[in-house]
């Protein structure tokens, strides 16, 4: 308990989470890594960390308890300094880079074009505006 204490989680944290997973009768390892969003009740004994990484463009929130047996242990990889204690704006912001990402290759990726003729397309147009503001 010491150790969990003594890492000193904070929001912005990007951690592995090593948990314990049984199947069939074994137990085996499964690491959850991505960045904490929040740290909540401290190192008290019912303290909890939200983990949130993103797996095959789908975002994944885990809520650990700092104290559980199921975790085997806790490694902290990267420590980024944030200026909020918790980060839950990082789920929209993320929605919001992805929406964008997506309208742009829309756009590109519907085209009629008539390049022999050397014709603008409204969509060629319309991805020069967007590039010029």
């Amino acid at each position: 308990m010491e150790a969990r204490k003594a890492l000193g989680i904070r929001a912005g944290d990007t951690v592995r989470v090593w948990q314990k997973i049984e199947e069939k009768g074994k137990i085996r390892l499964q690491a959850f890594e991505g960045l904490v969003l929040a740290v909540k009740h401290g190192s008290e004994a019912g303290g909890t960390f939200t983990v949130r990484r993103v797996a095959s463009g789908v975002g994944v929130e885990k809520i650990f308890p700092l104290y559980a047996p199921m975790i085997d242990k806790i490694e902290i990889i990267k420590r980024a300094t944030v200026r909020r204690a918790k980060l839950y704006y990082i789920r929209d912001k993320v929605s919001r880079e992805a929406r964008r990402l997506l309208r742009r290759t829309r756009m590109m990726g519907t085209s009629s074009t008539d390049h022999e003729k050397g014709e603008e397309t409204p969509v060629e147009s319309a991805v020069e505006a967007e590039q010029a503001e």
